[in-house]
């Protein structure tokens, strides 16, 4: 009972806590009777594994608000209609300027609440570790600081520009929180100084952490690789994208064959399947929701005719076809938006394409899409015969695996920079096209009025 108390005692303070730490002191007198203090929630060391396996609190509701905006997929008319009285997912359906949540968003709450609970476990062991054994506590300090790294980048992913070297110096990057003392306001820094902070938080974690974990809630080495290749790509820091992906894969490679998949089922894959690395989901996407949400046309048709995902990914409904692809087995918008293999074979793979490496970049190519095709129909392996015939496949795959994950939005930030891969985006409602240009300031969403009522951040420009 004594664990059970303190736990909440956690919990019933932090939102509290939360306002306090995205606000300025003084705005925060609104919310609070009193000053707030930094020591409003202390542990003892016991309580940290806990805290950190708190798998609703730390693998839950990233933002998962741009999923509102990719291209992976369209609504009807009455699907539009019927999220009327939910105007800020209608706004960024269609990437409307003035598209902002009057409240906390959930994405950027709930990332901020796991940047709090590691921070608190990361003080609380600075300053004893009690009776637990010092191997346990190396791997509570590396859980800390991945997750730390790994929901900084989520929100960094929605709200602060994509990462540009020319400009990353003065762009204006999110708060980056390294301690629970409420009376230190947040500032946004850079984005230079945002991504440095989150790759040194993963490069502290990464001799930490185990090799392996027992669940995939738990982040290890190769999810630490894994998550240091994927920041690296949103950077377009290609050459260690490629490494630390090299390096996951030789901690963990494992992919499913889709043949052993239902074709049938809405939820064919099951929670920590045998690919994923790092379990985690977004915050919930009501526009994207596979109730309502069609497949985008040209996604659909991408996929060849022996190809399982057309299949396992998408099944028939009223007016096209439903995601049925999610690596989390719900049938809602909680999509998994964790660390996978497929996703980290296709890292390689581009990185690989880049560095005019033609043949290992095919050779992952093929050892993921054979793994996704109909053994009855005999494999022909993709070919290529320059480095950009073989980013080009390696890219169009990329959309093919990874819809529904938060990767698209991201994707199209980094890819917009690149003239040979700009993206266009258009959609029509009520007889309106609106469109989405390459590079556009709408490619960031704007910060909650709440936030910037009770703050001193900036809001993103328009």
């Amino acid at each position: 009972m004594k664990k059970r108390i303190k736990i909440f005692i956690c919990k019933g303070t932090f939102y509290t806590i939360l306002i306090c730490l995205i606000c300025s002191l003084q705005s925060c007198e609104k919310f609070l009777d009193a000053k707030p203090s930094s020591k409003l929630d202390k542990m003892e060391p016991d309580y940290v594994p806990d805290l950190l396996d708190d798998f609703d609190i730390m693998n839950n509701r990233y933002p998962g608000e741009i999923e509102n905006c990719t291209d992976d997929f369209f609504l009807l008319e009455a699907g539009y209609n019927a999220l009327a009285s939910s105007k800020y997912p209608q706004d960024l359906y269609l990437w409307k300027g003035e598209a902002q949540q009057t409240i906390i968003a959930p994405g950027w709450a709930d990332s901020y609440k796991v940047v709090y609970n590691a921070n608190l476990a990361l003080e609380t062991l600075a300053a004893g570790t009690g009776s637990l054994d010092p191997t346990l506590v190396n791997t509570l300090k590396g859980m800390a600081y991945f997750f730390r790294a790994y929901a900084h980048h989520q929100v960094a992913q929605s709200y602060a520009q994509p990462y540009d070297v020319a400009t990353a110096g003065q762009d204006a990057g999110i708060p980056i929180r390294t301690n629970t003392a409420v009376e230190v306001k947040s500032e946004r820094g850079t984005v230079k100084e945002t991504y440095d902070k989150i790759i040194a938080d993963f490069l502290q974690a990464l001799p930490l952490l185990p090799v392996t974990s027992t669940i995939a809630s738990r982040p290890n080495k190769a999810a630490c690789y894994a998550a240091l290749a994927r920041t690296y790509l949103s950077m377009q820091d290609y050459t260690n994208a490629g490494k630390m992906a090299d390096e996951c894969l030789k901690l963990y490679s494992v992919l499913i064959d889709y043949n052993s998949v239902s074709k049938t089922s809405l939820t064919p894959f099951p929670r920590f399947n045998a690919e994923v690395i790092f379990h985690a989901t977004l915050s919930g996407s009501l526009c994207a929701n596979p109730v309502r949400a069609k497949i985008a046309t040209d996604l659909y048709n991408s996929y060849e005719a022996s190809d399982l995902r057309k299949v396992v990914f998408y099944k028939t409904t009223t007016g096209g076809f439903r995601w049925s692809g999610n690596y989390n087995p719900v049938t809602n918008n909680t999509f998994f938006s964790g660390l996978a293999t497929d996703e980290v074979y296709l890292i390689r793979a581009e990185c690989y394409a880049r560095a005019n490496n033609v043949a290992e970049a095919l050779a992952d190519l093929n050892t993921l899409k054979v793994k996704r095709w109909n053994n009855t129909v005999a494999y022909v392996p993709v070919t290529a015969s320059t480095a950009e015939e073989a980013l080009r496949l390696v890219l169009a795959e990329r959309r093919k695996e990874l819809p529904f994950r938060g990767l698209r939005w991201v994707d199209l930030r980094r890819l917009n920079k690149d003239p040979r891969f700009q993206t266009t985006l258009s959609r029509t409602i009520g007889g309106v096209t609106y469109t989405l240009p390459p590079n556009d300031l709408r490619y960031v969403l704007l910060i909650s009025q709440s936030v910037i009522d009770n703050s001193n951040l900036l809001q993103n420009p328009r």
